[in-house]
C-alpha cells in the first residue's frame, strides 16, 4: 500500500478545522496499515517570505518518491509552479477552501493569491476538495477538471445528544477562531439586543490569530452591555470540547463563508439546532429545518433568528429533533478515507 504523506505550515496540533480534517483522514489511514504521516511546512504560509518558499520546497522534495504526497490548500496555492513542477512527481492539492475567499482581503491580495493558486492548481495531478461546494468553485472559478477532482466530505461520529444548560437559561456555543470570516461581530451586536431574553454565550476558539480582532470583539461586547453573559474560552483539548457541546442548547456561528463547516456537523451531531451563515458550503451542510441559515451580513435575519430559538423553546426541540435526525444521514470519517485512497492511488 501506498505511504501518504500530507504537507501542512506549520504545527497539525493546531486545533482549526482544517488542521482537524487533516489529522483525522492521517488517523483513519494509520489504522489502514498505511504510513500516514504529517509534513510541516513554514508556518508563516499562505503569506511567506521568499525563505519560506524555499524551505517549503526543500522539505517538500525530502519527501519520499514511493510515497502520495498532498499539500494542504493553505500552502499549497502560494507555491509557484515552476517550483512545484521542478520536484519532478506528481502532487495532490488538498483544498479546504480557496485562499482568495478569506474575508478582510484587500482586493489586490484577493487577486494575487487567485491567480496564485489558479496556476498552482494546474500543477497538480490529483485536487481532494473538501464539500462539492468547494468543488464547484474550483471547476467554475479556478478552471481545475473535473477528471481531477475528488470530494472528501469531512466525516463525523455518533455522539452522545447534548443535555442542554440549567435553570431555564439558553446556552449559545459558537467554535470558531476569532477572525473576520467568522463573524463574531455580527452575533455580538444581534445578542446585544435581546437582554430581553435568558442566556448565556460561550466562544470556544483560539484568540491568537488576530489579536487586534479579538481587542475589537471584547470592546464590543462590552459596549452592547452583555460582558457578564459571555465567556471566551480560547482554543481548548478535545475534552473540555466536548463538554462544551454537551451542556450548549443552541449552536451559533454565522459565518461569512465556509468550504465545509466542520463545526456545524459537530454540533448537528449533538442534537443542537444550528444558525449558520449562508456563504460556502453552508447552506448545504446545514438543514433550514435545524434552525436557520441566514445572510452574515442581515442582523435583523441573525437576531430573528435567535429570538425565535432562545425564546421559543418548543421551536428549539422542533429543531433539535431535525438535527439529530439529519445527523444519521452524515458520512463517518471512514469515507473521508475511501477518497483519499483512491487519489493516493492515483498519485502512485
Amino acid at each position: 500500500m501506498t505511504d501518504v504523506v500530507i504537507a501542512v505550515p506549520g504545527d497539525l496540533s493546531s486545533r482549526t478545522g482544517g488542521y482537524l480534517y487533516d489529522a483525522r483522514v492521517l488517523a483513519e489511514l494509520a489504522a489502514r496499515r498505511r504510513t500516514a504521516t504529517a509534513l510541516s511546512l513554514p508556518a508563516r504560509l499562505p503569506h511567506p517570505t521568499g525563505d519560506d518558499v524555499a524551505e517549503a520546497l526543500r522539505r517538500l522534495a525530502a519527501v519520499p518518491r514511493g510515497a502520495a504526497l498532498f499539500v494542504d490548500g493553505l500552502a499549497y496555492g502560494v507555491l509557484p509552479p515552476d517550483g512545484l513542477r521542478a520536484l519532478g512527481r506528481p502532487l495532490g492539492a488538498l483544498v479546504h477552501h480557496p485562499l482568495a475567499l478569506e474575508t478582510g482581503l484587500s482586493p489586490e491580495l484577493a487577486a494575487r493569491l487567485e491567480a496564485s493558486e489558479r496556476a498552482a492548481l494546474d500543477v497538480a495531478e490529483v485536487v481532494v476538495a473538501t464539500s462539492l461546494t468547494t468543488a464547484g468553485i474550483l471547476r467554475e472559478r479556478f478552471g481545475v477538471p473535473a477528471d481531477k477532482l475528488h470530494v472528501a466530505e469531512p466525516g463525523v461520529e455518533p455522539a452522545p445528544r447534548a443535555t442542554g444548560g440549567a435553570d431555564g437559561v439558553c446556552v449559545i456555543l459558537t467554535v470558531a477562531t476569532v477572525t473576520p470570516r467568522k463573524n463574531h461581530a455580527m452575533l455580538a451586536a444581534a445578542l446585544g439586543r435581546l437582554k430581553d431574553l435568558s442566556w448565556r454565550w460561550r466562544i470556544a476558539g483560539s484568540l491568537s490569530r488576530d489579536p487586534a480582532l479579538v481587542d475589537a470583539l471584547v470592546r464590543q461586547i462590552e459596549a452592547v452591555g452583555i460582558a457578564e453573559r459571555t465567556d471566551l474560552l480560547g482554543e481548548i483539548g478535545p475534552a473540555a470540547l466536548a463538554a462544551e457541546y454537551d451542556r450548549a442548547d443552541l449552536f451559533a456561528l454565522p459565518s461569512r463563508f465556509e468550504g465545509y463547516g466542520m463545526a456545524y456537523v459537530e454540533a448537528l451531531a449533538r442534537g443542537l439546532p444550528v444558525i449558520s451563515g449562508v456563504g460556502g458550503a453552508s447552506a448545504a451542510t446545514v438543514p433550514r429545518s435545524a434552525g436557520a441559515v441566514v445572510d452574515a451580513d442581515d442582523s435583523e435575519a441573525i437576531e430573528a433568528a435567535l429570538r425565535r430559538l432562545i425564546g421559543d423553546p418548543a421551536a428549539r426541540r422542533a429543531a433539535s429533533d431535525a438535527a439529530w435526525d439529519h445527523a444519521r444521514t452524515l458520512a463517518r470519517w471512514t469515507a473521508t478515507a475511501d477518497v483519499f485512497e483512491a487519489a493516493a492511488a492515483r498519485l502512485a
